[in-house]
């Protein structure tokens, strides 16, 4: 295979999880609404995305755009005729609210979710294996080129080391399950001691953007621990799910904090075990949590900034 076609293949799974991605295979436990097509991305789009790459001209970028936007409303359509549909045969009123949901959210973040699209395809960074875990953390693509993302949330293990350092004698005994009981202050105490203690690069929290931007549209038919478990699992445990930039357990076991204010606290993000599967979704901005208490079911992830290298 040439490193073209390599390329054009990393673009086509990418593009599964971005705004277009339609759903196919099995669905959550409480999940109602089946769509079996799943789009391609089609050799029209291919060729503009390769084009804008070897040449990246405002008018590459335009005609790119276009493309997107007629994707991306092709599957808006969808979307609208099977709600009518729904509206017609669905005997549960559930399953008319999904797309309905759905459809609106499609129509209100349209320019925001072909703006993240375009990000991402015109990164520098997107290469074959970009989201290959090498080192505990992935690039976010469509963010800065010196940001990445971890892997998994911040597990219970890691954050003992922390406490440790502390003077604090704390041992969980799931030591690869995502911490909770972690308030955002404490998160943040966190990021600045992992910061410290690398010397070579700052942790801290990502923004709703940046989280969004890793995630990734969330496909219906990902394993995740969204009704599925009675509690809490390893953050390993759906490691076959994907999200765009390469991470995992983004979606389900457990919310995750970002830095954005949201009213009286802070923006969380993906759900948790014990969340509706409607709020997993990564357009889903509704969710927040006051930042100076911990939470059972909200846990965090951190964000690598890799310092420029000095040429001195």
């Amino acid at each position: 295979m040439t490193s073209k076609n390599i390329l054009l293949t990393t673009f086509a799974v990418l593009v599964s999880y971005s705004v277009w991605a339609a759903d196919n295979g099995k669905m959550f436990q409480y999940s109602t609404t089946i769509e079996k097509e799943r789009p391609e991305l089609n050799q029209e789009t291919r060729d503009l995305i390769a084009a804008y790459r070897k040449n990246p001209t405002d008018a590459n970028y335009t005609a790119l755009r276009k493309q997107v936007e007629i994707n991306y409303d092709k599957v808006l359509d969808r979307k609208k005729a099977k709600l009518e549909e729904l509206k017609q045969t669905a005997k549960e009123a559930k399953k008319i609210e999904e797309m309905r949901v759905i459809v609106d959210e499609m129509i209100r973040d349209r320019e925001n979710r072909i703006n993240q699209s375009m990000s991402r395809f015109t990164d520098e960074r997107l290469r074959p294996n970009a989201r290959e875990n090498k080192n505990g953390f992935l690039p976010v693509l469509g963010a800065a080129q010196n940001v990445s993302i971890a892997y998994t949330p911040v597990t219970n293990a890691e954050y003992d080391a922390y406490l440790a350092s502390k003077g604090v004698k704390v041992a969980h005994k799931n030591t690869d399950y995502p911490v909770v009981n972690v308030s955002y202050k404490d998160a943040v105490a966190y990021c600045e001691w992992l910061s410290k203690k690398d010397g070579k690069a700052k942790y801290r929290l990502p923004t709703e953007t940046e989280w969004e931007l890793a995630a990734g549209h969330m496909p219906k038919d990902a394993d995740m621990n969204c009704g599925t478990q009675t509690g809490i699992v390893s953050v390993n445990t759906y490691d076959k799910t994907i999200t765009a930039s390469g991470a995992i357990d983004m979606w389900g076991n457990v919310w995750e904090w970002t830095s954005t204010p949201k009213g009286k606290g802070y923006v969380v993000k993906g759900g948790a075990w014990n969340t509706p599967k409607t709020n997993c979704r990564t357009e889903n901005r509704d969710e927040s949590r006051p930042g100076n208490q911990g939470y059972d079911n909200v846990g965090f992830r951190i964000i690598r900034e890799q310092y420029p290298i000095s040429i001195f």
